[in-house]
């Protein structure tokens, strides 16, 4: 792991993989002191109890004064907050991760690259506040004489409107070289169906290699719990779905051709998107003239059956994310993607680390085995001395991050092309 991600920078990886926790603190808890001194419940499931704040860097290449498709990312931008910082991408991507849970306003400032022409449009200052505000996006005016380029990447793209009015967004990242239309994977971001977003997240880290492979790579949000409670979350991701499809010709996708990554809450969200049909009663709001089904997934370290999932865990839990009245109520069953399983199914390719104590690898075990019996192609990968997200638990990890990239790309190419 060290290895491949020293590449991403060690605040980035730790931000990748903090940021992944299946549960994530609840609403309302206390908020750290001081930074490196995180809250804890001795009775809650393991939490997420660092703050991750990220920013994009763009620039104004037609000079419109709008962030539009023709702005491409900034690299080399300097982003800071609390005396933390991180150098943005080449997506004019950049995150930073404090190592508390910090609930107060911070001062985020975007700098452009040290001796570069690039001039800031509007304010280098933005207030963040961890579960107010974690992302920010800066503006640059190019140099003089700068010609414009192709964005590999937009963000906050509009994909669906909810029945509130809440507007659902995804970033849609271009494949790196492709004939179009090219094949499409939707990645679906972790955090306990609570927390987390779409620039964050272990799936993330797959884009690179996809994108480099010719697949378009859409990273999407979906609203949250407890505000939000199922079946809000799967609705959501199948308007996303039905949405790139019915809009396939303008971003230069194959609608034929859709997969979808998930991980811990996003791995359960991807495993219920691959085997429920409208029959379930999810495919709701715009876009029904479209299909929300794919063609492929891939299923990292999610919870399968819910109800054994959950049987040891405190019923807050169940109660604000999926309604239920106890940890055995029938509505887990309803939430849950071994209830759906059919040979109609498209291929799964399922990856769990095999001391991961979030969610046990039982539950990829469970859906490995229904899969199997019910007709559909599937594959599980224990990925040895890994926990939650594939930290290494004291030796490497095994397989490592470039051969589970491989065989992430093997398996899309096998069902997208």
């Amino acid at each position: 792991m060290k290895s491949y991600l020293a590449g991403l920078g060690s605040l980035a990886v730790l931000t990748l993989l903090s940021a992944c926790s299946l549960f994530p603190p609840l609403p309302g808890a206390a908020p750290a002191n001081n930074p490196g001194t995180p809250t804890t419940d001795p009775g809650a499931p393991p939490a997420l109890v660092d703050t991750v704040f990220s920013a994009y860097a763009f620039v104004d290449a037609n000079a419109n004064g709008r962030l539009d498709e023709a702005d491409p990312p900034l690299e080399g931008a300097a982003f800071t907050a609390l005396g933390f910082g991180d150098t943005t991408n080449a997506d004019g991507y950049a995150m930073i991760l404090i190592p508390s849970q910090w609930d107060e306003p911070v001062t985020a400032r975007m700098a452009p690259p040290p001796g570069s022409q690039y001039a800031p449009i509007g304010s280098q200052e933005v207030t963040l506040q961890n579960g107010v505000r974690n992302q920010a996006t800066f503006f640059f005016a190019p140099p003089p004489g700068a010609s414009p380029t192709n964005t590999p990447v937009q963000i906050d793209l509009v994909y669906c409107t909810a029945s509130d009015g809440v507007k659902l967004t995804m970033d849609l990242y271009r494949p790196a070289q492709a004939s179009a239309p090219a094949p499409l994977v939707v990645y679906i971001h972790g955090g306990g169906w609570t927390g987390g977003d779409k620039s964050d997240g272990v799936g993330l880290i797959f884009k690179e290699e996809l994108t480099r492979r010719g697949y378009a790579y859409a990273s999407i949000n979906y609203r949250l719990a407890p505000k939000y409670t199922f079946p809000a979350p799967i609705e959501d991701v199948k308007c996303a779905i039905r949405h790139l499809r019915a809009n396939a010709e303008k971003y230069d996708i194959d609608p034929q051709r859709i997969g979808v990554i998930g991980g811990s809450a996003g791995g359960h969200l991807a495993a219920l998107l691959g085997v429920s049909d409208a029959q379930a009663g999810w495919d709701t709001g715009e876009y029904l003239d479209q299909s929300s089904r794919v063609q492929a997934v891939v299923d990292l370290y999610g919870p399968a059956d819910l109800r054994v999932m959950l049987a040891q865990s405190p019923l807050k839990y169940a109660l604000q994310v999926f309604g239920a009245a106890s940890n055995q109520d029938p509505v887990l069953d309803v939430y849950s993607p071994v209830t759906y399983i059919s040979p109609d199914d498209p291929p799964f390719l399922i990856m769990h680390g095999d001391l991961d104590e979030v969610v046990p690898l039982a539950q990829s075990e469970i859906l490995y085995d229904r899969l199997k019996n019910g007709g559909v192609p599937a594959e599980l990968v224990i990925v040895k001395n890994a926990g939650h997200s594939f930290q290494s638990e004291g030796d490497p990890i095994e397989p490592d991050f470039p051969t589970l990239f491989q065989m992430v790309g093997d398996f899309f190419d096998r069902y997208l092309r």
